[in-house]
Parts: C-alpha cells; structure tokens; sequence
C-alpha cells in the first residue's frame, strides 16, 4: 500500500510538473518576440512571473461589470429594504437579463465600531437582518452583492471603519456572507502608499476562499491603470463623477489616457453612471451611456431604478450599446481625432468590426466626420453602418469616411462593418 502511494505521489509530481513546463512552452510560444533578447535567467523569471499571475487570477471581469451602485442617488441614505427592492426592480424591469446583476451597497452600511472579536458589524438600525441574510436574498433572485470598505483607518464617510489591519480578517468577513465584488475606497489612511496598502486586500481576498470582484476606488491619485492589473478587476481613473455635463466628459477624458491598459479581467474605470438622476438632458445620458460603453468601463446604474422614467430605462436597456460594452473582444476605444468641439471615438470589436462615436462637445449641432484612416478602417474599404440609437442599418454604403450631423452636448454611435 506505502508502494504504490509513492508511486502514485511520483507519477502525480512528473505530471504536475510536464503541466507546468507545458504552460512555460506555451507562453514561450506566445511572447517569444518580447523575451528574445532577454538572458536565460531573465527568462526563467519572466515565465515564472506570468505562470504567477496566470494561477493567482481570480477568472472574474472576463466583460466589464454591470449592475447598480447605491452612491450616486442615496449617498449615506440606504437601507436593507431598498436594496432589497433595488434588486427586485433589477429583475422585474428586465435590467437583469441585460447584464446588470451586481448589486453593491456604497459607503455607510456598518456601525462605527466593530465587535468584540474584531468584526465589522452591519448597521442594527439600517440592515437589522445582517449581510448575509441580504446576500441571500439578492442570490435568490439570480443577482449578486456588492460591498464597500476602504484602505484607511475609516472610511470616506467616517461613519464605518476602515479594512486597514484589517484586511485578512474583513475578506473572510465578506466572504462568509456571500459577498461577489468589493469597491475598496482610499480614505483615512496611514499615509503610505495605495500600492502598499491595496495588494494586502489582495493577499486577503485570494485566501478567502470565494471570488470576489476587486474594485480599487483609489481616484487615479498613483496612476493605478499602470499597476492595477496585477492586484484588481478595476481601478478608479478619476475621482469622484458628479451629475453635470462638465464633470462627466472630464472624466472620460481622463480616462482615455489609459485606454490601451484596458483587457479583459481588468477594466478603467471613471466612475459610476449618472443616467436618470436629472442633472443632464436626454442627448447628454446618450453621450455619457455612448461612452462609457464604447470606453469599456463598468455600466453601474447610479439612479433610483425602483423609479426609472421611460427616457432612463430607454437609454440603459439599449442591448446593441451594451453589446458594444460587453464585446468579448475586450479592446477599451480611443478618441482618434479631435478638432475643436468635434470628436471621434473608435475601438475594434469582435468580428473585424468597428465600434464608433462622433461626439459633439459644443453648444450648436455640428457636421462631424469619421474617416477611415483615423479609424483603422483600409482607405478604399466599402462599410456598412449600424446606427446602435435609431436600430437600423443605414443604407448608404460608405467609402474613407462617415459623416452625421450631431445635436450639441450628443452623439452618434455607430457599429460599422467591412463588406467589400
């Protein structure tokens, strides 16, 4: 019996270990012209650092997430009973279905102080049934939970601890209760660095035992774009969104600098949406949904979706927007041209295809061209336009360029498609 455990124990490490030199062959294979000019010890680490990640990764963020985030509408003023209605609308309005599934309690949902073990207690007044009982619930109705903390002592609101020193201790917390993604703030801290103080939460979340969606809020103060890829799902780029037409294009702006740090698993992100709060018009939530979406960045709903308009549910359930989002091909677009008030906006997707918007930033309606050599489209190429606001296919076939009259503060989006 001792015999053949160890020959059972041998032949299991020799087919780990072919595994794992089939692995290195396989990256070798697909990054030889990046190692080429590497030393044989500056390979060996290189391979073991991409075997590294590739094990540690958490498979989640394949697409950018979609879901409802409570900040932007209720800031501290939330309850379990509206998040427990905010998922139930999620699903009786169809948002579900689309792809909105995370449900995600911003700042305020704990007491002050924590338990004699040191454990974050939910709020007695607010969420009396607890944090799991609410995961339960939204895990009922096919959605998931979303939690805050924060890397600093307290939070932003400073009426919640913080996870700093925390941080083992609170993910296993989290991941008692069910919880699917963690927004993980960047207040009140020790003064160190947040890439520092946010790879603990990492360590933390990965020994935890459940996925869970990393969602670093670190406002974009250290760049985290340029680092964030090895420790979370997302990273703010920006600080915080507020519900005006000046602050939302600065925002995407700010984070088109980072566009090409952008993949699958990993997503900028410029701040919840605004769409339905009532502090832009209708053609500017188009501009603002047009971009986010074509930018890749998560689609977190930030309005009251218990009481949509028919204007908000009109712009937040349009599927080809989405799908334009939710592209597998995972490629965040670029402003490829800009002339004064008049922008062009494009990015690749899945099936030689061409994500497009023509942005007009100004306050008078504009004639806007999209050309082919700006876009990535060859010269002579004859395209095919999809208009993803108007759901049709515009008849004209076009050759080097598209041309829209555009409304101030809107847009045009358009899916286009090589035919000939």
């Amino acid at each position: 019996m001792e015999r053949m455990g160890v020959c059972n124990c041998v032949v299991l490490l020799m087919f780990i270990l072919c595994s794992l030199f089939s692995m290195m062959l396989t990256v070798s294979a697909t990054t030889s012209t990046t190692t080429m000019s590497l030393s044989k010890n500056t390979k060996h680490h290189y391979y073991l650092d991409r075997l590294r990640r590739n094990l540690l990764a958490n498979g989640l963020g394949s697409t950018p997430p979609m879901g409802w985030n409570s900040w932007n509408h209720f800031n501290c003023l939330i309850d379990e009973k509206m998040i427990k209605q905010t998922a139930d609308a999620l699903v009786s309005t169809g948002l579900a279905k689309l792809g909105y599934i995370y449900v995600n309690i911003d700042d305020c949902w704990a007491e002050i102080h924590r338990d004699d073990k040191g454990n974050l207690l939910a709020k007695n007044s607010t969420f009396p049934s607890g944090i799991k009982a609410l995961a339960d619930y939204v895990h009922s109705k096919g959605l998931k939970l979303g939690i805050y903390s924060d890397a600093g002592y307290y939070t932003c609101s400073k009426t919640m601890p913080g996870s700093l020193g925390h941080e083992e201790q609170d993910a296993k917390t989290f991941a008692s209760w069910g919880i699917d993604y963690l927004k993980y703030d960047n207040c009140n801290n020790d003064g160190s660095k947040p890439t520092v103080r946010y790879p603990v939460m990492t360590r933390a979340l990965m020994k935890a035992g459940r996925p869970i969606f990393f969602s670093l809020c670190e406002w974009g103060d250290l760049h985290p774009a340029l680092w964030g890829s090895k420790i979370g799902n997302s990273w703010r780029t920006t600080n915080d969104i507020a519900d005006n037409w000046d602050s939302m294009v600065s925002r995407i702006d700010m984070n088109e600098v980072y566009a090409e740090l952008a993949r699958p698993g990993g997503w900028n992100d410029p701040d919840m949406l605004e769409v339905g709060n009532g502090g832009m018009t209708k053609d500017e939530y188009i501009a603002h949904f047009s971009l986010w979406a074509i930018s890749k960045a998560p689609l977190l709903l930030g309005c009251d979706v218990r009481n949509m308009t028919k204007e908000t549910m009109y712009i937040v359930s349009n599927k080809e927007v989405i799908a334009v989002n939710q592209d597998p091909l995972g490629v965040q677009a670029k402003k490829v041209r800009m002339e004064g008030d008049m922008e062009t906006w494009a990015g690749p997707l899945s099936g030689y295809r061409v994500a497009l918007v023509l942005l007009n930033r100004g306050p008078v309606r504009r004639g806007i061209t999209g050309s082919w050599e700006d876009i990535g489209i060859p010269p002579n190429s004859v395209v095919e336009a999809r208009d993803v606001w108007e759901h049709k296919t515009l008849k004209t076939r076009f050759v080097g360029n598209l041309t829209a009259t555009v409304e101030p503060h809107g847009c045009k989006m358009y899916v286009l498609k090589t035919i000939a």
